[in-house]
């Protein structure tokens, strides 16, 4: 196995059941290519997972097919990392409903390519952007664009998150009402991220620029 991974080739797993398997991901996407190799996270938290393709071609076919694939009642969400070259598909989630998340996928790849927790802005592809802005506070040194994304989806269409090394976030949705929705809901809520750190987060509009 090569040191140096090919980002390009690489495609986040998320919102697996508790009970997944190394192999049960092998069977999920060996159809698309062949894999160099699947590091699944299911220590603490909820369960997720990298898959990396030999091909890049074979990675985006996987996140067409699989992203809002039913698994056992889980709605899976697949897409390229935060900072990938190749998530400029627009690819998008099937819509409809959510399994164990209100909101469907909305925008798909939710604009996660912002610099996010790393700190700075990795460059990324143009995402889907929105007024219906809010700024979230409080989050946890763990806590990932994807975990806000997910918190966010329980009020609605998500297409836009990121998140900052201060521990703000800043989350766009597609529809003003699911804006105003998160606000009501949202504020002072449980935000548990991906590494099992619980806080609770302050949610409000974004009243700048």
């Amino acid at each position: 196995m090569s040191s140096s991974r090919n980002n390009e080739a690489r495609i986040y797993v998320g919102n697996l059941p508790p009970d997944i398997r190394t192999k049960d991901i092998e069977d999920l996407f060996y159809k698309f290519g062949k894999i160099a190799y699947i590091d699944l996270k299911n220590r603490r938290g909820p369960p997720f997972a990298f898959v990396e393709f030999e091909d890049p071609r074979d990675a985006e076919d996987a996140v067409h097919a699989r992203d809002g694939y039913d698994y056992d009642g889980y709605r899976l969400r697949v897409e390229f990392p935060r900072g990938s070259q190749n998530s400029g598909g627009g690819h998008r989630g099937s819509s409809g409903r959510s399994g164990g998340r209100g909101g469907g996928d909305g925008g798909g790849r939710g604009g996660g390519d912002g610099g996010g927790s790393n700190g700075g802005r990795s460059r990324g592809p143009p995402a889907r952007r929105t007024n219906y802005r809010v700024i979230v506070t409080g989050l946890p040194p763990t806590g990932s664009w994807q975990d806000l994304k997910d918190h966010m989806r329980e009020a609605g269409d998500v297409c836009y998150a990121d998140t900052y090394k201060d521990g703000t976030g800043m989350v766009e949705f597609l529809r003003y009402e699911d804006m105003k929705y998160a606000i009501k809901k949202l504020d002072d809520s449980r935000f548990r991220s991906h590494e099992g750190e619980v806080s609770y987060v302050r949610v409000k509009e974004d009243s700048g620029d």
